[in-house]
Protein backbone atom coordinates (compact mmCIF):
# COMPACT_ATOMS: atom_id res chain seq x y z
CA UNK A 1 0.00 0.00 0.00
CA UNK A 2 2.63 2.33 1.09
CA UNK A 3 4.68 1.72 -2.20
CA UNK A 4 1.50 2.15 -4.20
CA UNK A 5 1.08 5.48 -2.94
CA UNK A 6 4.71 6.61 -3.58
CA UNK A 7 3.75 5.38 -6.80
CA UNK A 8 0.89 7.29 -7.81
CA UNK A 9 2.77 10.78 -6.26
CA UNK A 10 5.91 10.20 -8.58
CA UNK A 11 3.66 9.58 -11.20
CA UNK A 12 1.67 12.72 -11.12
CA UNK A 13 4.94 14.98 -10.45
CA UNK A 14 6.34 13.27 -13.61
CA UNK A 15 3.75 13.74 -15.55
CA UNK A 16 3.75 17.74 -14.53
CA UNK A 17 7.35 17.89 -15.13
CA UNK A 18 6.73 16.45 -18.78
CA UNK A 19 4.10 18.53 -19.39
CA UNK A 20 5.85 21.95 -18.33
CA UNK A 21 9.29 20.79 -20.47
CA UNK A 22 6.39 20.21 -23.40
CA UNK A 23 5.26 24.12 -22.86
CA UNK A 24 9.02 25.17 -22.79
CA UNK A 25 10.11 23.12 -26.33
CA UNK A 26 6.94 24.16 -28.29
CA UNK A 27 6.94 27.81 -26.72
CA UNK A 28 6.39 30.79 -29.18
CA UNK A 29 10.08 32.08 -29.57
CA UNK A 30 9.01 35.45 -30.42
CA UNK A 31 9.50 38.51 -28.32
CA UNK A 32 6.84 40.38 -26.17
CA UNK A 33 3.26 38.75 -24.98
CA UNK A 34 1.90 36.71 -27.34
CA UNK A 35 -1.60 37.79 -28.12
CA UNK A 36 -4.48 34.75 -27.90
CA UNK A 37 -6.60 34.67 -30.92
CA UNK A 38 -9.88 32.73 -31.37
CA UNK A 39 -7.94 29.74 -32.90
CA UNK A 40 -5.48 29.54 -29.78
CA UNK A 41 -8.52 27.90 -27.30
CA UNK A 42 -8.96 24.00 -27.31
CA UNK A 43 -12.86 23.22 -26.27
CA UNK A 44 -14.14 20.33 -24.23
CA UNK A 45 -17.34 18.43 -25.73
CA UNK A 46 -20.55 19.10 -23.52
CA UNK A 47 -18.78 21.29 -21.12
CA UNK A 48 -17.51 24.60 -20.58
CA UNK A 49 -13.85 24.48 -20.81
CA UNK A 50 -13.24 27.24 -18.50
CA UNK A 51 -15.35 25.62 -15.83
CA UNK A 52 -13.48 22.31 -15.82
CA UNK A 53 -10.28 24.13 -15.27
CA UNK A 54 -12.05 26.15 -12.39
CA UNK A 55 -13.01 23.29 -10.83
CA UNK A 56 -9.77 21.19 -10.95
CA UNK A 57 -7.57 24.65 -9.79
CA UNK A 58 -10.33 24.78 -6.88
CA UNK A 59 -9.82 21.30 -6.05
CA UNK A 60 -6.29 21.56 -6.35
CA UNK A 61 -6.24 24.56 -3.99
CA UNK A 62 -8.45 22.81 -1.52
CA UNK A 63 -6.36 19.64 -1.09
CA UNK A 64 -2.73 21.56 -1.35
CA UNK A 65 -3.93 24.15 1.50
CA UNK A 66 -5.13 21.17 3.67
CA UNK A 67 -2.06 19.51 2.66
CA UNK A 68 0.57 22.38 4.05
CA UNK A 69 -1.73 23.25 6.91
CA UNK A 70 -1.79 19.96 8.63
CA UNK A 71 2.03 19.38 8.85
CA UNK A 72 2.58 22.84 10.20
CA UNK A 73 -0.01 22.32 13.86
CA UNK A 74 0.92 18.33 13.31
CA UNK A 75 4.38 19.78 14.35
CA UNK A 76 3.43 22.08 16.85
CA UNK A 77 1.26 19.52 18.90
CA UNK A 78 4.25 16.97 18.71
CA UNK A 79 6.54 19.65 20.07
CA UNK A 80 4.27 20.12 22.98
CA UNK A 81 4.62 16.45 23.44
CA UNK A 82 8.14 16.18 23.26
CA UNK A 83 8.37 18.83 25.61
CA UNK A 84 5.72 18.07 28.36
CA UNK A 85 6.31 14.23 28.32
CA UNK A 86 2.54 14.02 27.25
CA UNK A 87 2.03 10.97 24.77
CA UNK A 88 -1.78 12.05 24.13
CA UNK A 89 -0.12 14.77 21.91
CA UNK A 90 1.62 12.73 20.08
CA UNK A 91 -0.96 10.67 19.19
CA UNK A 92 -3.07 13.66 18.87
CA UNK A 93 -0.33 14.69 15.82
CA UNK A 94 -0.27 10.99 14.65
CA UNK A 95 -3.51 11.25 13.79
CA UNK A 96 -3.31 14.42 11.56
CA UNK A 97 -0.52 13.46 9.64
CA UNK A 98 -2.71 9.94 9.17
CA UNK A 99 -4.79 12.28 6.45
CA UNK A 100 -1.59 13.56 4.70
CA UNK A 101 -0.90 10.58 2.62
CA UNK A 102 -3.80 9.80 0.57
CA UNK A 103 -4.42 13.80 0.47
CA UNK A 104 -1.12 14.19 -1.11
CA UNK A 105 -1.36 11.78 -3.70
CA UNK A 106 -5.03 13.52 -4.91
CA UNK A 107 -2.86 17.35 -4.57
CA UNK A 108 -0.24 15.87 -6.82
CA UNK A 109 -2.81 14.53 -8.96
CA UNK A 110 -5.11 17.21 -9.74
CA UNK A 111 -1.74 19.51 -9.97
CA UNK A 112 -0.80 17.04 -12.76
CA UNK A 113 -3.90 17.23 -14.18
CA UNK A 114 -4.82 20.94 -13.96
CA UNK A 115 -0.95 21.55 -15.53
CA UNK A 116 -2.25 19.40 -18.43
CA UNK A 117 -5.38 21.15 -18.97
CA UNK A 118 -3.99 24.64 -18.65
CA UNK A 119 -1.38 23.48 -21.94
CA UNK A 120 -3.95 22.02 -23.83
CA UNK A 121 -6.79 24.19 -23.55
CA UNK A 122 -4.80 27.74 -22.95
CA UNK A 123 -1.68 26.97 -25.19
CA UNK A 124 -0.87 31.23 -26.02
CA UNK A 125 -1.02 31.79 -21.84
CA UNK A 126 0.94 28.62 -21.14
CA UNK A 127 3.37 29.28 -23.21
CA UNK A 128 3.63 32.98 -22.17
CA UNK A 129 3.64 32.51 -18.67
CA UNK A 130 6.50 29.38 -18.99
CA UNK A 131 8.25 32.18 -20.61
CA UNK A 132 8.18 34.72 -17.89
CA UNK A 133 8.44 31.91 -15.08
CA UNK A 134 10.57 28.83 -16.64
CA UNK A 135 13.38 29.57 -14.00
CA UNK A 136 11.13 28.83 -11.25
CA UNK A 137 9.67 25.34 -12.76
CA UNK A 138 13.30 23.49 -11.59
CA UNK A 139 13.32 24.13 -8.09
CA UNK A 140 9.23 24.17 -7.88
CA UNK A 141 9.78 20.61 -9.09
CA UNK A 142 13.03 19.29 -6.86
CA UNK A 143 10.95 21.46 -4.06
CA UNK A 144 8.12 19.04 -4.74
CA UNK A 145 10.59 15.80 -4.59
CA UNK A 146 12.13 16.88 -1.38
CA UNK A 147 8.19 17.52 -0.14
CA UNK A 148 7.57 13.71 -0.85
CA UNK A 149 10.72 12.64 0.96
CA UNK A 150 10.34 14.36 4.14
CA UNK A 151 6.45 13.97 4.26
CA UNK A 152 6.67 9.85 3.62
CA UNK A 153 9.42 10.30 6.44
CA UNK A 154 7.56 12.20 8.83
CA UNK A 155 4.49 9.77 8.66
CA UNK A 156 6.05 6.09 8.23
CA UNK A 157 8.84 7.46 10.65
CA UNK A 158 6.55 8.10 13.38
CA UNK A 159 8.41 6.24 16.46
CA UNK A 160 11.01 4.61 14.33
CA UNK A 161 13.32 7.77 14.61
CA UNK A 162 14.53 9.66 17.80
CA UNK A 163 12.41 12.59 18.13
CA UNK A 164 14.68 15.06 17.72
CA UNK A 165 15.20 13.65 14.12
CA UNK A 166 11.45 13.03 13.52
CA UNK A 167 11.18 16.50 14.57
CA UNK A 168 13.81 17.98 12.16
CA UNK A 169 11.92 15.59 9.46
CA UNK A 170 8.85 17.97 10.08
CA UNK A 171 10.32 21.25 10.29
CA UNK A 172 12.00 20.43 6.88
CA UNK A 173 8.22 19.19 5.52
CA UNK A 174 7.20 22.63 6.62
CA UNK A 175 9.82 25.03 5.25
CA UNK A 176 9.71 23.30 1.81
CA UNK A 177 5.66 23.31 1.70
CA UNK A 178 6.09 26.53 2.43
CA UNK A 179 8.14 27.17 -0.25
CA UNK A 180 5.93 25.32 -2.96
CA UNK A 181 3.08 27.19 -2.24
CA UNK A 182 5.21 30.83 -2.07
CA UNK A 183 6.74 29.88 -5.87
CA UNK A 184 2.85 28.86 -6.88
CA UNK A 185 1.60 32.11 -5.76
CA UNK A 186 3.78 34.26 -7.91
CA UNK A 187 2.35 32.59 -11.25
CA UNK A 188 -1.26 33.02 -10.06
CA UNK A 189 -0.67 36.91 -8.23
CA UNK A 190 1.14 37.65 -11.79
CA UNK A 191 -2.11 37.04 -13.32
CA UNK A 192 -3.60 39.88 -11.60
CA UNK A 193 -0.70 42.19 -10.98
CA UNK A 194 1.83 41.86 -13.49
CA UNK A 195 5.49 43.07 -12.81
CA UNK A 196 8.90 43.20 -14.40
CA UNK A 197 7.72 43.22 -17.63
CA UNK A 198 8.21 46.18 -20.17
CA UNK A 199 5.05 47.61 -22.17
CA UNK A 200 5.15 44.60 -24.72
CA UNK A 201 5.35 42.23 -22.10
CA UNK A 202 9.10 41.00 -22.34
CA UNK A 203 10.63 40.32 -19.02
CA UNK A 204 12.89 42.19 -17.32
CA UNK A 205 13.61 41.08 -14.09
CA UNK A 206 12.14 37.35 -13.04
CA UNK A 207 12.44 39.16 -9.19
CA UNK A 208 9.70 41.85 -9.95
CA UNK A 209 7.53 39.45 -11.69
CA UNK A 210 7.69 37.20 -8.48
CA UNK A 211 7.35 39.95 -6.12
CA UNK A 212 4.99 41.36 -7.69
CA UNK A 213 2.37 43.81 -5.37
CA UNK A 214 0.15 41.19 -4.26
CA UNK A 215 2.58 38.54 -4.26
CA UNK A 216 3.78 38.87 -0.12
CA UNK A 217 0.21 39.56 1.04
CA UNK A 218 -1.11 36.34 -0.83
CA UNK A 219 1.22 34.16 0.88
CA UNK A 220 0.63 35.59 4.28
CA UNK A 221 -3.35 35.76 3.47
CA UNK A 222 -2.75 31.83 2.59
CA UNK A 223 -0.83 30.61 5.30
CA UNK A 224 -3.26 32.13 7.81
CA UNK A 225 -6.11 30.97 5.41
CA UNK A 226 -4.80 27.16 4.81
CA UNK A 227 -4.27 26.95 9.07
CA UNK A 228 -7.64 27.82 9.28
CA UNK A 229 -8.98 25.35 6.60
CA UNK A 230 -6.95 22.62 8.08
CA UNK A 231 -7.68 22.93 11.21
CA UNK A 232 -11.41 23.28 10.43
CA UNK A 233 -11.29 19.67 8.51
CA UNK A 234 -8.97 18.31 11.18
CA UNK A 235 -11.82 18.79 13.42
CA UNK A 236 -14.62 17.65 11.05
CA UNK A 237 -12.07 14.26 11.38
CA UNK A 238 -12.45 14.09 14.47
CA UNK A 239 -16.47 14.75 14.57
CA UNK A 240 -16.70 12.09 12.34
CA UNK A 241 -14.67 9.47 14.53
CA UNK A 242 -16.22 10.99 18.04
CA UNK A 243 -19.74 9.92 16.03
CA UNK A 244 -17.99 6.75 15.63
CA UNK A 245 -16.97 5.63 18.37
CA UNK A 246 -17.60 2.70 20.46
CA UNK A 247 -16.05 3.31 23.68
CA UNK A 248 -15.83 6.53 26.08
CA UNK A 249 -11.99 6.15 25.77
CA UNK A 250 -12.28 6.47 21.88
CA UNK A 251 -14.58 9.60 22.35
CA UNK A 252 -12.91 11.27 24.82
CA UNK A 253 -9.76 11.12 22.14
CA UNK A 254 -11.89 12.45 19.46
CA UNK A 255 -13.76 15.18 21.62
CA UNK A 256 -10.12 16.46 22.39
CA UNK A 257 -9.15 15.74 18.47
CA UNK A 258 -12.25 18.24 17.69
CA UNK A 259 -11.73 20.63 19.85
CA UNK A 260 -7.61 21.04 18.91
CA UNK A 261 -9.19 21.40 15.36
CA UNK A 262 -11.37 23.80 16.21
CA UNK A 263 -8.93 26.05 18.39
CA UNK A 264 -6.50 25.92 15.40
CA UNK A 265 -9.13 26.79 12.88
CA UNK A 266 -10.65 29.54 15.05
CA UNK A 267 -7.22 31.21 16.18
CA UNK A 268 -6.08 31.63 12.79
CA UNK A 269 -9.48 32.97 11.84
CA UNK A 270 -9.16 35.67 13.73
CA UNK A 271 -6.03 37.40 12.37
CA UNK A 272 -7.07 36.28 8.82
CA UNK A 273 -9.80 39.12 8.00
CA UNK A 274 -6.48 42.06 8.82
CA UNK A 275 -4.60 40.01 6.34
CA UNK A 276 -7.64 39.96 3.81
CA UNK A 277 -7.17 43.99 4.47
CA UNK A 278 -3.99 44.12 3.70
CA UNK A 279 -4.35 42.13 0.10
CA UNK A 280 -6.76 44.90 -0.47
CA UNK A 281 -4.75 47.82 0.12
CA UNK A 282 -2.13 46.22 -2.47
CA UNK A 283 -4.54 45.75 -5.21
CA UNK A 284 -5.84 49.35 -4.95
CA UNK A 285 -2.70 49.96 -5.02
CA UNK A 286 -1.52 48.38 -8.14
CA UNK A 287 -4.87 49.83 -10.08
CA UNK A 288 -7.33 51.53 -8.36
CA UNK A 289 -10.11 50.25 -10.86
CA UNK A 290 -8.91 46.84 -9.94
CA UNK A 291 -10.15 47.95 -6.59
CA UNK A 292 -13.51 49.48 -7.48
CA UNK A 293 -14.28 46.58 -9.35
CA UNK A 294 -12.94 44.45 -6.76
CA UNK A 295 -14.97 46.32 -3.61
CA UNK A 296 -17.80 48.26 -4.97
CA UNK A 297 -18.77 47.30 -8.94
CA UNK A 298 -19.27 43.74 -10.14
CA UNK A 299 -18.56 41.72 -7.16
CA UNK A 300 -19.67 44.26 -4.25
CA UNK A 301 -22.68 41.74 -3.78
CA UNK A 302 -19.93 39.22 -3.18
CA UNK A 303 -18.60 40.45 -0.31
CA UNK A 304 -21.85 40.29 1.16
CA UNK A 305 -22.38 36.71 1.21
CA UNK A 306 -18.40 36.60 2.71
CA UNK A 307 -19.63 38.57 5.41
CA UNK A 308 -22.86 36.58 6.01
CA UNK A 309 -20.27 33.15 5.58
CA UNK A 310 -17.75 34.54 7.99
CA UNK A 311 -20.37 35.91 10.62
CA UNK A 312 -21.77 32.00 10.46
CA UNK A 313 -18.48 30.78 11.01
CA UNK A 314 -17.90 32.81 14.33
CA UNK A 315 -21.64 32.01 15.06
CA UNK A 316 -20.68 27.99 15.05
CA UNK A 317 -17.28 28.62 16.36
CA UNK A 318 -18.32 30.20 19.61
CA UNK A 319 -21.54 28.34 19.64
CA UNK A 320 -19.56 25.03 19.75
CA UNK A 321 -16.93 26.93 22.74
CA UNK A 322 -20.10 27.28 24.75
CA UNK A 323 -21.19 23.86 24.19
CA UNK A 324 -17.82 22.79 25.25
CA UNK A 325 -18.19 24.34 28.59
CA UNK A 326 -21.01 22.17 29.36
CA UNK A 327 -18.26 19.65 29.62
CA UNK A 328 -16.26 21.34 32.12
CA UNK A 329 -16.63 21.23 36.33
CA UNK A 330 -17.17 25.13 37.37
CA UNK A 331 -17.71 26.71 34.42
CA UNK A 332 -21.20 27.51 35.22
CA UNK A 333 -20.41 30.81 36.90
CA UNK A 334 -19.43 31.99 33.14
CA UNK A 335 -23.00 30.11 31.71
CA UNK A 336 -24.49 33.78 32.22
CA UNK A 337 -22.28 35.71 30.28
CA UNK A 338 -23.11 33.70 27.08
CA UNK A 339 -26.40 35.52 25.99
CA UNK A 340 -24.35 38.89 26.37
CA UNK A 341 -21.87 37.40 24.08
CA UNK A 342 -24.36 35.75 21.55
CA UNK A 343 -26.44 39.21 21.71
CA UNK A 344 -22.81 41.34 20.68
CA UNK A 345 -22.04 38.63 17.86
CA UNK A 346 -25.56 39.07 16.72
CA UNK A 347 -25.64 42.74 16.11
CA UNK A 348 -22.26 42.98 14.16
CA UNK A 349 -23.25 40.39 12.45
CA UNK A 350 -26.44 42.25 11.32
CA UNK A 351 -23.76 45.20 10.89
CA UNK A 352 -21.45 43.24 8.85
CA UNK A 353 -24.01 41.89 5.99
CA UNK A 354 -26.10 44.73 5.81
CA UNK A 355 -25.78 46.14 1.97
CA UNK A 356 -25.17 49.88 1.12
CA UNK A 357 -27.84 49.47 -1.74
CA UNK A 358 -30.45 47.20 -2.07
CA UNK A 359 -31.84 45.13 -5.29
CA UNK A 360 -35.18 46.73 -5.12
CA UNK A 361 -38.01 47.04 -7.72
CA UNK A 362 -39.25 50.57 -9.33
CA UNK A 363 -41.96 51.05 -6.05
CA UNK A 364 -39.60 49.82 -3.78
CA UNK A 365 -36.98 52.16 -4.63
CA UNK A 366 -39.26 54.87 -4.30
CA UNK A 367 -40.82 54.30 -1.08
CA UNK A 368 -37.13 54.29 -0.06
CA UNK A 369 -36.45 57.58 -1.51
CA UNK A 370 -33.26 55.69 -3.55
CA UNK A 371 -31.36 52.77 -3.78
CA UNK A 372 -30.28 53.56 -0.63
CA UNK A 373 -32.36 52.58 3.16
CA UNK A 374 -32.60 55.71 4.39
CA UNK A 375 -31.78 54.26 7.92
CA UNK A 376 -29.70 50.83 6.76
CA UNK A 377 -27.58 52.83 4.32
CA UNK A 378 -25.40 54.33 7.27
CA UNK A 379 -24.32 50.17 8.32
CA UNK A 380 -23.34 49.58 4.50
CA UNK A 381 -20.02 51.48 4.76
CA UNK A 382 -16.59 49.87 5.72
CA UNK A 383 -16.52 52.14 9.16
CA UNK A 384 -19.73 50.38 10.18
CA UNK A 385 -17.99 46.81 8.97
CA UNK A 386 -14.78 47.43 10.28
CA UNK A 387 -16.25 47.84 14.08
CA UNK A 388 -18.11 45.26 13.64
CA UNK A 389 -15.92 43.05 12.40
CA UNK A 390 -13.31 43.89 15.38
CA UNK A 391 -15.97 43.57 17.85
CA UNK A 392 -16.80 40.23 16.15
CA UNK A 393 -13.10 38.97 16.79
CA UNK A 394 -12.86 40.43 20.32
CA UNK A 395 -15.94 38.56 21.15
CA UNK A 396 -14.92 35.40 20.01
CA UNK A 397 -11.58 35.90 22.11
CA UNK A 398 -13.61 36.56 25.26
CA UNK A 399 -15.29 33.07 24.41
CA UNK A 400 -12.12 31.61 23.79
CA UNK A 401 -10.60 33.24 27.29
CA UNK A 402 -14.04 31.84 29.22
CA UNK A 403 -13.50 28.34 28.31
CA UNK A 404 -9.55 29.09 29.19
CA UNK A 405 -10.53 29.84 33.31
CA UNK A 406 -13.51 28.14 33.16
CA UNK A 407 -12.23 25.06 36.22
CA UNK A 408 -9.61 27.49 37.05
CA UNK A 409 -9.18 29.52 40.50
CA UNK A 410 -6.43 32.34 40.27
CA UNK A 411 -4.27 31.95 43.75
CA UNK A 412 -1.75 34.90 43.28
CA UNK A 413 -1.86 37.86 45.38
CA UNK A 414 -2.61 40.18 42.43
CA UNK A 415 -5.71 38.03 41.23
CA UNK A 416 -8.73 40.73 41.53
CA UNK A 417 -6.28 43.87 39.90
CA UNK A 418 -5.34 41.56 37.24
CA UNK A 419 -8.69 40.89 36.54
CA UNK A 420 -9.24 44.55 36.58
CA UNK A 421 -6.66 45.29 34.31
CA UNK A 422 -7.51 43.11 31.67
CA UNK A 423 -11.76 44.01 31.96
CA UNK A 424 -10.49 47.86 31.40
CA UNK A 425 -8.16 46.65 28.52
CA UNK A 426 -11.18 45.31 27.12
CA UNK A 427 -13.65 48.31 27.89
CA UNK A 428 -10.67 50.93 26.52
CA UNK A 429 -10.17 48.99 23.58
CA UNK A 430 -14.12 48.59 22.41
CA UNK A 431 -14.85 52.48 23.40
CA UNK A 432 -11.66 53.16 20.87
CA UNK A 433 -12.37 51.48 18.25
CA UNK A 434 -16.23 52.52 18.30
CA UNK A 435 -15.47 56.40 18.43
CA UNK A 436 -12.82 55.65 15.46
CA UNK A 437 -15.93 53.59 13.50
CA UNK A 438 -18.11 56.76 14.72
CA UNK A 439 -15.79 59.35 13.57
CA UNK A 440 -14.87 57.61 10.13
CA UNK A 441 -18.35 58.92 9.40
CA UNK A 442 -17.39 63.00 9.66
CA UNK A 443 -14.32 62.61 7.28
CA UNK A 444 -12.94 62.40 4.02
CA UNK A 445 -12.57 58.50 2.34
CA UNK A 446 -8.99 58.23 2.17
CA UNK A 447 -8.97 58.89 5.88
CA UNK A 448 -11.81 56.50 6.52
CA UNK A 449 -9.39 53.87 5.13
CA UNK A 450 -6.47 55.06 7.66
CA UNK A 451 -8.78 54.79 10.67
CA UNK A 452 -8.92 50.74 9.80
CA UNK A 453 -5.55 50.50 10.79
CA UNK A 454 -5.68 51.85 14.30
CA UNK A 455 -8.80 49.85 14.93
CA UNK A 456 -6.67 46.24 13.94
CA UNK A 457 -3.46 47.52 16.02
CA UNK A 458 -5.75 48.11 19.28
CA UNK A 459 -7.63 44.67 18.85
CA UNK A 460 -4.15 43.00 18.49
CA UNK A 461 -2.95 44.96 21.32
CA UNK A 462 -6.37 44.10 23.94
CA UNK A 463 -5.74 40.31 22.79
CA UNK A 464 -2.00 39.92 22.96
CA UNK A 465 -1.91 42.05 26.21
CA UNK A 466 -4.84 40.31 27.83
CA UNK A 467 -3.38 36.74 26.68
CA UNK A 468 -0.07 37.65 28.29
CA UNK A 469 -1.48 38.83 32.06
CA UNK A 470 -3.61 35.75 32.18
CA UNK A 471 -1.00 33.29 31.52
CA UNK A 472 0.68 35.02 34.68
CA UNK A 473 -2.88 35.41 36.24
CA UNK A 474 -3.63 31.38 35.92
CA UNK A 475 0.17 30.47 36.89
CA UNK A 476 -0.15 27.79 39.54
CA UNK A 477 -3.69 28.28 39.95
CA UNK A 478 -6.22 25.85 41.54
CA UNK A 479 -8.58 23.73 39.87
CA UNK A 480 -12.22 23.82 40.11
CA UNK A 481 -12.75 20.50 38.25
CA UNK A 482 -12.23 18.09 35.72
CA UNK A 483 -12.99 18.85 31.96
CA UNK A 484 -15.40 15.35 31.00
CA UNK A 485 -13.80 14.47 27.73
CA UNK A 486 -16.58 12.76 25.26
CA UNK A 487 -19.64 13.82 27.21
CA UNK A 488 -19.69 16.46 24.72
CA UNK A 489 -23.23 16.86 22.76
CA UNK A 490 -23.32 15.32 19.04
CA UNK A 491 -24.70 18.56 17.83
CA UNK A 492 -21.58 20.21 19.08
CA UNK A 493 -19.70 17.92 16.15
CA UNK A 494 -22.05 19.45 13.57
CA UNK A 495 -21.22 22.21 14.36
CA UNK A 496 -17.55 21.21 12.96
CA UNK A 497 -18.94 20.12 10.16
CA UNK A 498 -20.49 23.15 9.87
CA UNK A 499 -17.61 25.20 9.76
CA UNK A 500 -15.47 23.04 7.50
CA UNK A 501 -18.12 23.04 4.73
CA UNK A 502 -18.00 26.68 4.95
CA UNK A 503 -14.59 27.20 5.37
CA UNK A 504 -14.43 25.35 1.69
CA UNK A 505 -17.49 27.24 0.63
CA UNK A 506 -15.42 30.83 1.58
CA UNK A 507 -12.52 29.17 -0.37
CA UNK A 508 -14.22 28.71 -3.75
CA UNK A 509 -15.84 31.94 -3.53
CA UNK A 510 -12.79 34.06 -2.74
CA UNK A 511 -11.20 32.06 -5.29
CA UNK A 512 -13.75 32.88 -8.14
CA UNK A 513 -13.41 36.83 -6.59
CA UNK A 514 -9.39 36.88 -7.24
CA UNK A 515 -9.37 35.57 -10.71
CA UNK A 516 -12.50 37.15 -11.78
CA UNK A 517 -11.59 40.50 -10.76
CA UNK A 518 -9.36 40.41 -14.30
CA UNK A 519 -12.46 40.28 -16.40
CA UNK A 520 -11.44 40.10 -19.84
CA UNK A 521 -8.03 39.40 -19.15
CA UNK A 522 -5.63 36.51 -18.65
CA UNK A 523 -2.96 38.61 -17.76
CA UNK A 524 -4.23 42.08 -16.25
CA UNK A 525 -3.67 44.47 -19.28
CA UNK A 526 -1.19 42.06 -21.15
CA UNK A 527 -3.17 39.43 -22.47
CA UNK A 528 -6.76 39.59 -23.56
CA UNK A 529 -9.17 36.84 -23.35
CA UNK A 530 -10.76 36.31 -26.45
CA UNK A 531 -11.92 32.76 -25.64
CA UNK A 532 -16.32 32.23 -26.01
CA UNK A 533 -15.95 32.21 -21.83
CA UNK A 534 -14.21 35.67 -21.65
CA UNK A 535 -17.35 37.08 -19.42
CA UNK A 536 -17.52 37.66 -15.98
CA UNK A 537 -19.65 35.14 -14.38
CA UNK A 538 -22.69 35.79 -12.69
CA UNK A 539 -22.70 35.31 -8.82
CA UNK A 540 -25.43 32.93 -9.49
CA UNK A 541 -23.40 30.92 -12.08
CA UNK A 542 -20.30 30.81 -9.32
CA UNK A 543 -22.37 30.02 -6.62
CA UNK A 544 -23.29 26.60 -8.53
CA UNK A 545 -19.98 25.93 -9.72
CA UNK A 546 -18.46 26.85 -6.53
CA UNK A 547 -20.76 25.02 -4.81
CA UNK A 548 -20.46 21.81 -7.24
CA UNK A 549 -16.81 21.85 -6.35
CA UNK A 550 -17.19 21.73 -2.36
CA UNK A 551 -19.66 18.60 -2.90
CA UNK A 552 -17.00 16.89 -5.15
CA UNK A 553 -14.33 17.84 -2.25
CA UNK A 554 -16.16 16.49 0.40
CA UNK A 555 -16.58 13.41 -1.24
CA UNK A 556 -12.76 13.09 -2.03
CA UNK A 557 -12.60 14.21 1.85
CA UNK A 558 -15.47 11.42 3.14
CA UNK A 559 -12.51 8.80 0.44
CA UNK A 560 -9.77 10.23 2.76
CA UNK A 561 -11.24 9.96 6.31
CA UNK A 562 -12.37 6.39 5.35
CA UNK A 563 -8.94 5.05 4.15
CA UNK A 564 -7.28 6.84 7.06
CA UNK A 565 -9.29 5.12 9.39
CA UNK A 566 -8.35 1.71 8.19
CA UNK A 567 -4.82 2.30 9.59
CA UNK A 568 -6.71 2.32 12.79
CA UNK A 569 -8.87 -0.74 12.72
CA UNK A 570 -7.96 -4.09 14.01
CA UNK A 571 -7.43 -7.08 11.18
CA UNK A 572 -9.93 -9.55 10.85
CA UNK A 573 -9.41 -12.75 12.34
CA UNK A 574 -11.41 -15.85 11.16
CA UNK A 575 -13.04 -17.97 13.75
CA UNK A 576 -11.67 -21.62 14.00
CA UNK A 577 -15.13 -23.40 14.01
CA UNK A 578 -15.74 -25.87 16.84
CA UNK A 579 -14.61 -29.46 16.58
Amino acid sequence: MNSFRCAVFLRAITVGTLALLVAVLTGDPAFGAPQEAAGDYRTLPFVSSRVVMWVVAELHLMFAAFVLAVPMFALIIEYIGYKTGDKRFDELAHDFTKLLSVSFSFTATLGALLTFLLIVLYPTLSQYLVKIFSWTFLPYVLLFFLEAIFLYSYYYGWGKFSPRVHLFLGLMLNIVGTAIMFIANAWLTFMNTPNGIDELGNLTSIWDAINNYIWMPINIHRLIANMAFGGAIGAAYGAYKFLGARTMEEKAHYDWMGYIGNFIAICALLPLPFAGYWLGVEIYAYDQSLGITLMGGTFSWLFIIQAVLIGNLFLAANYYLWLSMGRIEGAERYRKFIKYLLAVITLCFIVWATPHSLVATVEEARAMGGSHHPILNVLGVMSAKNTAVNLLILTTYVSFLLYRRANKQATVSWAKAGNLVQFGIFAVVVIFVVFLGVYGYFVDAQTRIGLSQPQVISVLFAMVAVTVIDIFLFRGAEKRGEIAWGTIPKRAQYSLFFLAITFAWLMGLMGYVRAGMRQHWHVYGVIRDTSVDAFTPTLGYAGLIVSITVIIFFLFIAIVFFLSGLSGRKKWVPKIAEA
